[in-house]
């Protein structure tokens, strides 16, 4: 089974999702390499892909895939900054979770954005994150 990290970034109570050109849409991530931590895959994915640099990190699940462990972290990233394609991503949109069931989406994606929301995901009032936060440093 392949290891992977796979970042939840929510704003404003959309979640960000990412695309290779004429392909579905799935949360930001990739493999984890060879001597690299999770929490270190996360950022350096969500970066390469989106541009955006999370300023805290914090680890919230597992979720097995078809042939793929998705080790997922919640992102913060500053408000003001724009999520912009970068590398193999042809596209980066903001989405309303209700939105993702409609889309061409992966399985995992939908998966994991449903049990963020259902069992984990409990969004504060006013600022649309997690209550618990770690330092950006933390697995």
């Amino acid at each position: 089974m392949k290891d992977r990290a796979t970042v939840l970034c929510v704003r404003d109570n959309r979640i960000l999702l990412v695309a290779r050109e004429r392909s579905r849409w799935a949360l930001p991530g990739g493999r984890i390499r060879r001597g690299e931590a999770p929490h270190e895959a996360a950022l350096r994915e969500l970066e390469e892909e989106t541009m955006l640099v999370a300023n805290e990190l914090m680890y919230l699940f597992q979720f097995s895939g078809f042939n793929t462990l998705h080790n997922v972290f919640f992102a913060d990233v500053a408000q003001h900054t724009t999520a912009q394609p970068s590398n193999e991503i042809a596209k980066c949109e903001w989405f309303a979770p209700v939105k993702i069931t409609t889309l061409s989406a992966s399985v995992p994606t939908r998966g994991i954005v449903d049990l963020f929301f259902k069992h984990i995901g409990i969004l504060g009032p006013d600022d649309g994150r997690p209550s618990q936060m770690v330092d950006r440093g933390a697995p």
